[in-house]
């Protein structure tokens, strides 16, 4: 006596019984799962490389107000105005006086290091 499959005629156990279903089916998973250059790795990269893209144009952009802080600098009213502001130098005929506000973040970093 032969026992007979009862799903034997219908469609989806057709569909899957055939082996081309099952090649496609394996290369599908091992193309986004399993694979060096995997479906799932390319977007972790192209991530990556998005964010380096936008990094570079920042530098990029740091750059030029750099060279352009450069270009300034090699005026000497400019170099005097420069050090004034950043290194509160003066003439010796002149008294500077530092005004700190509440909340200043030099005064802040000031007590952090006491």
């Amino acid at each position: 006596m032969k026992i007979k499959n009862p799903y034997k005629d219908k469609s989806w156990f057709k569909f899957l019984g055939n082996k081309y279903v099952w090649v496609l089916l394996f290369f599908v998973i091992w193309m986004l799962f399993l694979d060096n250059y995997s479906y799932f790795d390319h977007r972790f990269l192209d991530g990556q490389i998005n964010e380096l893209q936008d990094n570079k144009k920042y530098y990029q952009e740091e750059i030029k107000k750099d060279q352009e802080q450069i270009k300034q600098l090699k005026n000497p009213e400019q170099i005097e105005k420069y050090a004034r502001e950043k290194y509160f130098m003066k003439k010796d005929s002149e008294d500077i006086y530092i005004i700190q506000f509440e909340g200043d973040t030099i005064q802040d970093q000031d007590k952090d290091k006491e």
